[in-house]
Order: C-alpha cells, then structure tokens, then sequence
C-alpha cells in the first residue's frame, strides 16, 4: 500500500533528499557581497515597461504631461494572471511608446517614459492595518494591488499563485534561498539585511494561504545568513517557520527539485507543487509582501547584483525598477577594458542583452558583465557520440540525446512523449557536452515549435468545429426548408379539399332544394 503523497509532503525539510544529477559549479558570489547593498543616485528618466509578468502587457493608465507620485498605478494588471505597474518615484510622464525592455524575447514592447522630478513625493498609501487578523482574501487583495510577481525570475504573478494555492488547501510553504546560479547574490544580501522582513513575508503568505507551516530553505555555505535568519525567527517567536540548509549543488534553486530535496517526492510531470500541498515563493518575494501588506508599498524597486570581470567593482544596489543598466554599471566604477557581453541573469540560465540602455525589471535578479575571456571561443558542433554525459547531469531525469536527435528529425510528437516540456532549461547537458552540441538552443526551439504546432492543431479543431457546424446549420436550413414546403404542400392539398368539400355540401344542398336540378330529363 502506497503512502499518499499529500501527507508524505508535511513533512518537508525533516529528511534530506537528492535530485538527480546537477553539478558543482564555482560560485563566484564573494566578489559582489564584499559590501553592503546601497542606493544609487536617481536616474534622469526610467522607463517603465508595461509587461514585466506572465502575460499580456499591463494597460497604461497615464497620459504624457500627467504628474504621477511614487507608488501611483501607472499599468492595470490585463487579467487575473497579469499584475499592476506602479510609478517608481514621482515625475512626469514623458511619453508612453516601444522600447526595448529587458525581455528575453529581445523585442521592444509598451513602456511608460518618467522624468523625476527629485521629490520623490509618495501617494497615499494603504497598508493592511492588523495583517494577523485580517481575512486571507484581504491579504491576497493587498499583494495583488502591489503588483507583486515572482522575483526569482519567473515573475508569475504572487497573487495569483497565493489564490491557486489558497483553493488546493496548501499546507507548507516554502520558501526558496538556494541561490544556486553562479554570480548572483541579491536574495543572500537581501537575507543578509533584512531578515526580518523575510519571516514576517513568510507568516503573512502562511495566513494568506492557510498553510500549517513555512520552511526556508537556504544553502549550506549561507553561515551570515544562518545566523541573521534565526535571530529574526527568535524575534518574531515565528514557531510555524523553520530553516533548513540544503546542500550547495546547481540547479537545487529549480521549484520541482527544492521540493525534491525537501521532500524526496518529485512533482507530477503535468501538475503543481500544489497538487502535492506545497507552494513555493522566493524570499525577496516574501520581503515584498511584508512591505506591501505592513507598509503599504507596491513593488517598485528591487535588490540586483551587477557582477562580472566586465566590470571595475562588483556591487549589490537597492534600483527603482525603470533605472537604466548602463546607471548601475558606472555606480561599480564603469566597464573594465575587456568587457565584452552583457547578460541579465546568471551564467547558466541568463540571457544576452544588446543594449545598456535597457531597464531593470522586476525579472532582473543580475546583471552579469563577462569579458573576452569568460565567452568560450565558438566550438565545431560535432555528431552525437551517445556518451550519456547530458542524461546522467540531467536534473529532469530526460534523456537529452534523445530528444535532440527527436528535434533534429521534426518528431515533435515524440520529443513531447519524452517530456520535453519537463526542461528546465539549466545549462547543465551544454556545459557537459564533447561534442560541443548546444542543446538547450535545440530544446527551446523545440519547445516553440510544439508551441506552434498546438496552436495549429488548435486552430484546426476550431476550423473544423466551425465546418461541422456549418455543415450542420446548412442541413438543418435545408430539412426546415423541406418541412416548411411539405407543410405548404400539405396545407394546398387541405384547401383545395375543403373546397372541394365546401362544392360538394353546396350541391347537395341545391339538390334538396330543387330535386330536378341536376337530374335527367322526363
């Protein structure tokens, strides 16, 4: 008799599991923690892009000349899955128009012009006045007007997951500190510094979902944030929450294999964490909400690690979110000579930018300077030799090779029977490679074009529903038709025979009255 999953699930963090595969890789973080995180100066402009969530962009609600305040709604969320845009300092609106916007898309898309105007004059704001007596929808509806979204990267919209979880009756929150991609810091200074406000965000959330526990789950070379994190445990007698260390191996900080750790269950190929009682948010999440929900602050700035040997001094900096990359680079004392990329995002995950122009977003955990250096000479793409070295690293337990030769041969069907959906898009078969195979190029192509093949066999069945029901409709005009000339018919041959009738009756009648009408002559 099997266990349930469910209830095997609380008890999270209690024993230590390992996923599959992974690797041990150097960190590089010492070189940005080195100092405190700080503010830099207030940009001249920012530009505020509209679609910084899953979804379609937020819709403005400014007009160019407007004043706006700090904290003022500048985009309303298009959908329950989308989330507000607030103002990050008070300015004027310059101008709503397209411009490139830190996306991974590469495209430009609708973003809102501000020019500060050095007040930073706040606007009203509405924090929740007793959160710890507050109803869990009052609590979600606060983290909703903040515009919330997921800072770990993902940036799905923190309302919206707090509600999904809400109804699946979460019992165990988690939090997730295991900064595992290399080079970025922002979430171990933000536990570094503000601890507090991180378990207060995780007692706030566990009310919001009705969770019975939390558990905080940093790496094991964390000791500064060990020791920050349990004191603030003790001050807030926070009883419900744990802290857990977890073993330092890349990508432990991917959802399903943080729950793996914790949990040794591993997430239904086509479900939730929730379907397993668990729902999990990243600790500056949880520090956003404490501010939006304590304070009354909607999410307008973020901790960002600017890194890299492209750069003079490595630095953590508190940004409004807008400020151009290009401001927090010369706050780190400009490029070095050999600077040479920039990349939003760790080495392994990240993605290249063209331009220093672009803004932060909330997306934007890093920005990574590399230099000649650090960009790998482009190698010959040689054949597959079948090593296995891709599937035995592999954290989604796929068969990498297997796939790619799929993708190669346009089995798009057979690439998703072998879970190409399930790729988390690590890095870690390409680092592994021989043969040099870029493979998590080949696995996002894939994944687009099973995208486009579903969204043509969509509009196909649509295609053909509509077809069959003109087809129908036709049939159906066509019997009416029919019916409605039988009926005619019918009701012709029924007066024709009730005249005939009505003749009859008169003759008849005649006959009686004048018995010779009609017969034969005497």
């Amino acid at each position: 008799m099997h266990s349930d999953p469910f209830n095997i699930a609380r008890s999270a963090g209690e024993h230590l599991h390992h996923f599959h595969g992974g690797l041990h890789l150097r960190h590089n973080k010492m070189v940005s923690c080195r100092h405190p995180v700080r503010r830099p100066q207030e940009p001249t402009q920012l530009t505020v892009p509209l679609l910084q969530h899953i979804g379609p962009p937020a819709l403005v609600c400014v007009e160019p000349g407007q004043h706006v305040l700090k904290g003022e709604r500048i985009g309303i969320m298009p959908s329950a899955s989308g989330a507000h845009v607030h103002a990050p300092t008070s300015g004027i609106v310059e101008t709503v128009e397209e411009r490139e916007m830190s996306h991974p898309s590469g495209l430009p898309g609708p973003c809102i012009i501000i020019r500060p105007d050095g007040e930073d004059r706040w606007t009203d704001l509405e924090p929740v006045p007793d959160w710890q007596s507050a109803e869990p929808d009052t609590l979600i509806h606060a983290i909703r007007e903040a515009g919330i979204t997921g800072l770990g990267g993902a940036v799905y919209p923190t309302h919206s997951k707090a509600s999904g979880g809400q109804r699946s009756g979460v019992h165990t929150l988690i939090l997730n500190g295991a900064e595992c991609e290399p080079y970025i810091s922002c979430d171990e200074m933000l536990m570094r510094e503000h601890p507090g406000d991180i378990v207060l965000g995780a007692l706030i959330l566990q009310r919001a979902l009705g969770a019975e526990r939390v558990v905080i789950a940093i790496e094991d070379q964390m000791g500064v944030v060990q020791k920050a994190l349990r004191a603030a445990l003790r001050d807030q007698a926070a009883d419900s929450v744990s802290m857990i260390t977890i073993r330092t191996i890349y990508p432990e900080g991917g959802e399903r294999q943080l729950i793996q750790v914790l949990t040794g269950l591993e997430v239904p190929a086509n479900g939730l964490p929730a379907d397993l009682g668990l729902l999990c948010q990243n600790v500056a999440t949880a520090a956003a909400v404490a501010d939006a929900v304590v304070r009354g602050r909607p999410l307008l700035e973020r901790i960002v690690t600017v890194t890299g040997n492209g750069v003079v001094e490595p630095h953590n900096f508190l940004a409004l979110i807008g400020t151009p990359i290009l401001n927090l680079v010369e706050e780190c004392g400009g490029y070095t000579d050999d600077a040479a990329r920039l990349v939003i995002g760790g080495s392994m995950m990240g993605y290249g930018i063209s331009s220093d122009r672009q803004p932060v977003v909330k997306a934007a955990n890093c920005i990574l300077v590399l230099n000649a250096d650090d960009i790998a000479a482009p190698q010959p793409e040689m054949p597959c030799i079948r090593c296995g070295e891709c599937a035995r690293v592999c954290p989604a337990l796929l068969l990498p090779q297997q796939l790619h030769f799929q993708l190669r041969t346009g089995q798009w069907d057979a690439a998703e029977e072998f879970g190409l959906g399930a790729c988390i898009e690590c890095g870690c078969c390409d680092l592994v490679c021989p043969s040099h195979i870029p493979l998590v190029e080949w696995f996002r192509f894939g994944k687009g074009e099973l995208s486009v093949v579903a969204a043509e066999r969509e509009f196909a069945a649509r295609s053909k529903q509509r077809f069959e029901a003109r087809e129908e409709r036709l049939l159906r005009i066509k019997q009416e038709q029919k019916e409605r000339i039988r009926r005619r018919k019918q009701a012709l041959g029924d007066e024709a025979e009730q005249k005939r009738q009505v003749a009859a009756a008169i003759e008849r009648a005649a006959r009686k009255k004048n018995p010779g009408i009609g017969g034969e002559e005497q």
